[in-house]
């Protein structure tokens, strides 16, 4: 998997991962590339290519998240990068716990301002505090390192009310982390 495909409304590709395969998948929006990958994404751009070869998606971004064989498969929705699309994971003939987890409540229209990412006058996206702010009580470092110290934010807590089931910071393990052992994912961005 070198990152990086097209796919418009509708459509979809089966991606088979390697055993013990750990990673992220991500929407990008608003993208113009030409015959030879090269161009950009107003969201979730990865260097300018379509294929990302093991780079991120450039923050806003919400994220499909996966472990894989360890020996359950663990994976969640994150919105710590931030959000740019609803998205839902859906696990299928696997054993275990396997709940489907979805963000499909659509943030960028609950995005306070000063959170809020814009292209031509439009919001495209909502940034994490830590993105817009870059503080350690934000940003879960030095003093707010750990998870006695790192807490929902008043930013956090409006991801969390729209979308339950995502990590809305770095220590929102308990309500955001689902596992399953032998499933299938289909990974739709609504």
């Amino acid at each position: 998997m070198n990152g990086g495909v097209r796919l418009n409304a509708g459509e979809n590709i089966k991606i088979e991962a390697p055993k013990g395969w750990s990673g992220r998948f991500w929407p990008r929006t608003g993208c113009t590339f030409d015959q030879s990958g090269n161009g950009k994404c107003v969201t979730g751009d990865c260097g300018a290519k379509l294929n990302c070869n093991g780079a991120g998606g450039e923050p806003p971004v919400s994220l499909a998240e996966f472990t894989l064989d360890s020996p359950e498969d663990f994976y969640d929705v994150s919105l710590v990068d931030g959000y740019n699309v609803p998205m839902s994971i859906i696990p299928s003939g696997g054993t275990g716990g396997c709940k489907s987890v979805n963000c499909v409540s659509d943030l960028n229209t609950k995005c306070p301002e000063d959170l809020q990412q814009k292209d031509t006058g439009r919001v495209v996206a909502c940034k994490s505090a830590c993105m817009a702010f870059n503080t350690p009580e934000y940003c879960c470092t030095g003093a707010f390192g750990g998870p006695n110290t790192c807490k929902p934010t008043n930013y956090s807590k409006i991801f969390k009310e729209s979308c339950p089931d995502a990590y809305s910071y770095a220590y929102d393990d308990l309500t955001s982390t689902f596992t399953c052992k032998d499933a299938n994912y289909t990974i739709s961005f609504c």
